[in-house]
């Protein structure tokens, strides 16, 4: 069931955990996201990002076509999801990906000076508050690893990040404490001083991107300080090509290709490879949802 991205949020703060939102890429992957959700029983936020598409086919109708299989496959979902388009890069993708039926919507700014992304989300805001729609934005920005962009990254300032957050009235915020995004080798080391600074400064929901890299023993001291939501997007990536890879060295000579490409049976390497992304999700839906879990069995004790 298709529900508001800011009571997901708020379901996530109140039960001690962090809800997943799992970016997909097409169909194998946004149904991989799905099952698994239905599979823990858990909440999640499902959708598509627009920096690493082509922006000639992004522009060209690939949103519109994204927000329609995206918002036929969260309406028909058994657990609580939101929508999410994440981080496009104009206010005009903004607005399409709110007609496209996206429920929850981020417009890139963390890389313009803070006035302007003020101004900017500020404008996003006030659209989409206008039609339900929730609101993500960035303060700070992260580092990039995988060495397409020259970005060192910059972190997160708490007294802004409060300041941001009253003169825009986001309903989330992403915060840079450390973490990287497409950090696909060792871990990330996560300034805690500054996360909790944050926390104590700030109402609203805390958002990690790049929880690829993010340490896993960390989580539970990130939701403690009020982190609600992480963003997981390489390493499934990595998880489906492999899977296909795999599958794709594997054939068998004078294999169908009717049965090995788009069945959707054993035999279909994407299947395969959807299979890997389903099994990352189920391990990390897991490991933050244990978090809420494990406190609310200590209540009952208690």
């Amino acid at each position: 069931m298709l529900v508001p991205f800011t009571e997901l949020l708020a379901e996530a703060l109140a039960g001690g955990y962090a809800v997943g939102y799992f970016e997909a890429w097409d169909i194998y992957s946004l149904e991989a996201v799905l099952e698994a959700a239905e599979a823990e029983n858990a909440p999640v936020v499902l959708g598509f990002g627009g920096v690493m598409m082509e922006p000639a086919w992004f522009d060209g109708g690939g949103l519109e076509r994204l927000g329609a299989l995206g918002l036929a496959t969260a309406t028909a979902a058994r657990v609580p999801v939101s929508l999410l388009l994440n981080e496009v890069t104009t206010f005009a993708q903004v607005v399409r990906g709110i007609r496209a039926g996206f429920n929850a919507v981020m417009l890139s700014t963390s890389e313009l000076p803070y006035a302007e992304n003020v101004r900017l989300t500020r404008r996003v805001v006030e659209v989409a508050h206008a039609v339900g729609v929730g609101v993500e934005a960035e303060l700070g920005s992260l580092p990039d690893a995988s060495g397409e962009m020259d970005d060192e990254g910059r972190l997160t300032d708490p007294d802004e990040a409060a300041r941001f957050v009253e003169e825009t009235g986001v309903d989330a915020l992403a915060v840079s404490v450390g973490n990287v995004h497409v950090l696909t080798h060792g871990q990330a080391v996560i300034d805690w001083e500054r996360l909790a600074a944050i926390h104590r400064a700030v109402a609203a929901p805390l958002v990690l991107h790049g929880g690829t890299g993010f340490p896993e023993e960390g989580i539970a001291q990130a939701i403690a300080l009020g982190v609600a939501k992480v963003n997981i997007g390489t390493v499934l990536k990595r998880a489906f090509l492999e899977g296909i890879a795999e599958a794709i060295a594997a054939l068998p000579a004078g294999v169908s290709v009717q049965q090995s490409m788009g069945s959707r049976k054993a035999a279909d390497v994407l299947q395969q490879g959807k299979e890997r992304v389903r099994e990352e999700v189920v391990r990390r839906i897991r490991l933050w949802t244990d978090v809420g879990r494990r406190r609310m069995d200590k209540g009952r004790m208690a």
